[in-house]
């Protein structure tokens, strides 16, 4: 699995380091459906599910149909359903804690690049008091294009001053496992969401996880 030691962790953050992605797809098919009169499915949405919310109002209705207030408006929206549905269950994925309590007795510096807006990362941050474990945060509001564009991947190593080929990413959506193969980093993909299958057209994938408990991790150290 491993050729060369990891410099750093850069996790995803919705689905990976915390299993509500069933949440976020709730959130948005009540307000694409209920709300905004979009005729599509909670499987539609699923697959819709990566990049800004901006993107995926656009994908779905089409560039310029809402103007920029009312997809901000719309976003927050969305966020604060998901916040208020999930909360009480808000809790890392099983061995996270002490998978990156172990990275940082290893001296492996850790980021969070993600496609979530501040309101959601803070959200989750500061109810779960695991900021001080990063170094980097890098989200939709910091990059000019989302996954499977590289840049969130790329720009959270360029803060930590590692090279790709000595990180490791970890991410449930098959588009960010192709954001992290475009920023030429190897990936961990934890099958939170997908299927083993439905990242088949990747090569940068080292493992499949269900959580952080699994074995296999032990090669990263």
């Amino acid at each position: 699995m491993m050729d060369i030691k990891p410099k750093a962790f850069l996790f995803d953050l919705n689905g990976t380091m915390i299993n509500d992605m069933a949440f976020h797809n709730h959130a948005w098919h009540d307000i694409l459906t209920k709300d905004l009169g979009a005729n599509i499915s909670f499987a539609a949405v699923k697959k819709e599910m990566y990049g800004k919310n901006q993107e995926l109002l656009e994908r779905v209705f089409g560039v310029g149909y809402f103007s920029q207030e009312q997809i901000d408006q719309i976003s927050i929206e969305k966020e604060r359903r998901y916040q208020a549905a999930y909360k009480e269950h808000l809790t890392l994925i099983p061995g996270l804690k002490e998978f990156m309590n172990r990275a940082k007795q290893a001296n492996i510096s850790m980021a969070i690049g993600s496609a979530a807006i501040p309101f959601n990362i803070n959200f989750v941050l500061d109810n779960l008091n695991i900021r001080s474990y990063f170094d980097a945060i890098v989200s939709a509001e910091d990059v000019k294009k989302s996954k499977p564009d590289p840049e969130t991947f790329i720009k959270g190593a360029n803060i930590l001053g590692i090279t790709p080929d000595e990180c490791i990413v970890f991410e449930d959506a098959p588009k960010g496992v192709e954001a992290a193969q475009n920023a030429g980093m190897r990936c961990v993909a934890i099958t939170t969401m997908h299927t083993a299958d439905e990242f088949t057209a990747y090569q940068n994938i080292m493992a499949f996880i269900d959580d952080y408990n699994d074995p296999v991790l032990n090669q990263l150290f």
